[in-house]
């Protein structure tokens, strides 16, 4: 892609975050991309699930880039800026122009997604593999491996998810794997045992970690005028934590860190 035609593309963002340290490897510069087709029901930031809000603003590449640059020197050596959503991934020009010129400016990149857009058709797939070719890691959310239950929790299915997966770890691409663990709605042992063995077919899964709910986005659904949908469900216990964490096997991939550092 040409320097000057990619500080051109646009794209309509909800909101950065100067010092994210949870989206990505060190200290992070997160641009939250308006959209998304999820509808999970513990959403965090619902704001942007329409594709245009009165929050989001539309901005070229070359804008938000200066704006991150302007605290790259928190960085240190293992920072750099994340894309996150809503779902990065429907506004994928924007995502492959910023990521490009980073590239070129040596900044590492992280895209940060749930892969609902995810389908084998051609036009698709050409259009990730260029994402790609410019993205570091990948940060991957497995909301549920049952089709059943994830449907019901995100009102979409899983299929296209797992499928994409699969094809970053055909395509060698690094990836952290993260489960939301939702009492009553993501935490069920056949489940887990199930999406644990799922992630050891992957390559290049570098962290699998697990993500206790939490309610710190309720209050955007009451902003928002819309009934919270896990009202009275209350985060998970450390034990079932541990439980999912033993069940997944999650710590294989934390030693396997430990010792490449």
């Amino acid at each position: 892609m040409d320097i000057e035609e990619a500080k051109k593309v646009t794209g309509l963002v909800n909101a950065t975050e100067t010092f994210g340290t949870v989206d990505g490897p060190g200290v992070r510069f997160v641009i939250f991309m308006q959209g998304c087709r999820m509808r999970c029901k513990y959403c965090h930031n619902p704001d942007t699930w329409a594709m245009k809000n009165d929050r989001a603003v539309t901005r070229t590449v070359e804008d938000v880039l200066e704006e991150a640059r302007r605290f790259q020197g928190f960085w240190g050596e293992n920072g750099g800026i994340t894309i996150s959503g809503g779902e990065s991934m429907l506004q994928i020009d924007f995502v492959i122009a910023l990521f490009t010129l980073a590239k070129r400016l040596g900044i590492h990149t992280t895209l940060d997604t749930a892969a609902q857009p995810y389908k084998t058709d051609p036009y698709v797939t050409a259009h990730i593999d260029e994402l790609l070719e410019v993205t570091d890691l990948v940060l991957l959310d497995l909301k549920e491996i049952n089709p059943e239950r994830h449907k019901e929790l995100t009102g979409n299915k899983n299929d296209n998810i797992l499928e994409f997966a699969q094809y970053l770890s055909e395509k060698g691409v690094a990836m952290w794997i993260r489960h939301v663990l939702v009492p009553g709605e993501s935490d069920f042992d056949e489940d887990l045992i199930q999406l644990g063995r799922f992630v050891k077919t992957l390559k290049n899964v570098l962290k699998f970690e697990i993500l206790p709910y939490h309610t710190m986005g309720e209050f955007k659904w009451r902003e928002l005028g819309w009934k919270y949908q896990l009202e009275g469900v209350k985060p998970p216990t450390n034990a079932r934590v541990h439980n999912a964490e033993k069940l997944m096997d999650t710590e294989s991939y934390q030693d396997y860190l430990t010792r490449i550092r």
